[in-house]
């Protein structure tokens, strides 16, 4: 009889089932000396899509890739999940960073296409199947991330974040920071707000990522209007206009936002629902064309 390690090693192998998330060192431009870890799934598609997957406040990488089903869903359809870490500013993506908010600029953002580009070509990826997501700070960095790097994503998902640009000028962007205006929901206009976007990438003419906002009606953290600012924002970029609510979609506690057909821009208000918004895999992965 095998000992119970080689016994589990046995089993391990024969099921095939020794994917984990791992640590990634020295994969390129790091000028905020963030994390990176990934998730590759033992059966990885061919030309597999990749998913960005970033942390809130307070937050850590190993944290984020316990707190959703992704990796069960990346099992069963062999995506690349890429879970970035921040120790910086109380573990708070730096939303506030004009080198973040700058395209090729630096920051996060930088750090974090990097990692995107690294996993491509260890990992032959689909380089137009590149998505992000995230919660709290990590959808503020998902709205960041779009907008100042729009070549790299093909869509984003949002949940409890606010526009992009909406921290600009703040000397943080933590819970914690005496400037709490974005939070509170600062508004701007349509074409303002569309505005940052732009000139994140002054010249930019090619194609803009599909967005879907989360939050919860409830957030007393991060206010349901900072939702609706990054509604109008991506209204704007997208060029797409509100079409209609539609009343318990996904589930009784949710409205759903549409914006033309649904296909670019998708919002979705949840009664009752504080901060943060529950990750919804399926709608999401959907949305993303991930899963059918």
């Amino acid at each position: 009889m095998l000992p119970k390690t080689l016994l589990g090693l046995a089993l391990t192998a024969a099921t095939g089932l020794c994917a984990s998330l791992q640590q990634v060192t020295n994969w390129g431009s790091n000028p905020t000396n963030i994390r990176m870890y990934t998730y590759v799934p033992d059966k990885l598609a061919t030309k597999p899509a990749i998913i960005v997957a970033l942390h809130g406040c307070g937050g850590t990488a190993p944290a984020w890739y316990s707190g959703t089903r992704l990796p069960s869903y990346a099992d069963q359809y062999g995506f690349i999940l890429i879970y970035p870490g921040t120790p910086n500013m109380s573990n708070c993506w730096g939303v506030n960073d004009p080198a973040s908010l700058t395209h090729g600029a630096g920051g996060d953002s930088l750090g974090i296409v990097a990692m995107v580009n690294y996993t491509i070509a260890k990992y032959n990826a689909d380089a137009s199947r590149v998505y992000v997501m995230g919660t709290s700070s990590g959808g503020m960095m998902t709205n960041v991330m779009a907008a100042t790097y729009p070549e790299v994503f093909e869509a984003g998902a949002a949940y409890s974040g606010v526009a992009h640009a909406c921290f600009a000028g703040a000397a943080s962007a933590t819970p914690f920071s005496p400037n709490q205006t974005c939070a509170r929901g600062l508004q701007h206009t349509p074409e303002e707000w569309g505005n940052f976007v732009r000139n994140s990438y002054p010249g930019y003419t090619g194609r803009r990522p599909r967005m879907q906002i989360y939050h919860g009606l409830a957030d007393n953290l991060v206010y349901p209007m900072c939702a609706m600012e990054a509604l109008k924002q991506w209204s704007n970029v997208l060029g797409v206009e509100f079409s209609r609510n539609v009343s318990g979609v996904p589930s009784q506690a949710y409205t759903q936002i549409v914006y033309g057909d649904g296909s670019k821009l998708v919002g979705y208000m949840g009664a009752g629902v504080g901060h943060v918004a529950p990750t919804n895999e399926q709608v999401m992965l959907k949305f993303f064309g991930l899963i059918n």
